[in-house]
């Protein structure tokens, strides 16, 4: 499944800004959370603030966040909350049978599963997941502009990978931790290819003078 082709120019203004909601009590044990409304843990909260500088200083033409109250939760304590609007596209995989379960679980019963390979019995499969997040991208290249995104870590990291062109798959080889920023964007000189300008970012993870330089 392949990207589509757009026109360059309209391409090259596009730039994404995309935020994992800070940590839960779930993200933190390692049991999947698709549909499941949780909160932040106090920790996370922190970490979703320690975004706030990072962003501050950008011009989003848009802000848009998965409907569950981790990520909204985390918009507001970035700063964004007031724009804010919500995007169903951008909710975490569908885990089915398999949410609140942890792949060390999943693995007892089903060794060598793979989320981004074999999907989830009575959630999506990568092929679904795969359309959402191309359904996404397509609406967004046709917009342009600066666009901050508030969702998960498995559909982040399908994200990044359909950005590029890659398949699911390749999804498995971006870490994307609690609270972290990272950028989508195009190659300067060549404003036709899709590029991975920044991932994985924890500015609560930096000393203060090297924050969001």
């Amino acid at each position: 499944m392949e990207s589509k082709t757009l026109n360059p120019a309209r391409k090259a203004s596009l730039r994404l800004t995309l935020i994992r909601h800070g940590e839960t009590e779930w993200s933190l044990s390692g049991q999947h959370t698709g549909r499941t409304d949780i909160a932040l843990t106090a920790r996370g909260e922190d970490g979703a603030r320690a975004l706030e500088p990072c962003l501050r200083g950008i011009a989003f033409a848009r802000v848009l966040t998965s409907p569950r109250a981790r990520a909204q939760r985390t918009a507001v304590l970035a700063g964004l909350g007031a724009a804010a609007e919500i995007e169903p596209d951008l909710a975490e995989w569908d885990y089915g049978d398999y949410e609140g379960l942890r792949s060390a679980d999943i693995h007892k019963e089903r060794p060598g599963w793979n989320i981004f390979r074999d999907g989830c019995p009575h959630g999506e499969t990568p092929a679904e997941v795969a359309d959402r997040a191309d359904r996404l991208l397509a609406r967004l290249r046709a917009e342009g502009g600066e666009i901050a995104l508030f969702t998960h870590g498995h559909f982040g990291r399908v994200l990044a990978a359909r950005w590029i062109g890659a398949p699911v798959i390749m999804g498995e080889r971006f870490t994307l931790g609690v609270a972290s920023l990272s950028v989508l964007g195009f190659e300067p000189s060549h404003p036709e290819t899709s590029t991975v300008v920044l991932w994985n970012f924890d500015p609560s993870n930096e000393p203060g003078s090297a924050r969001c330089k």
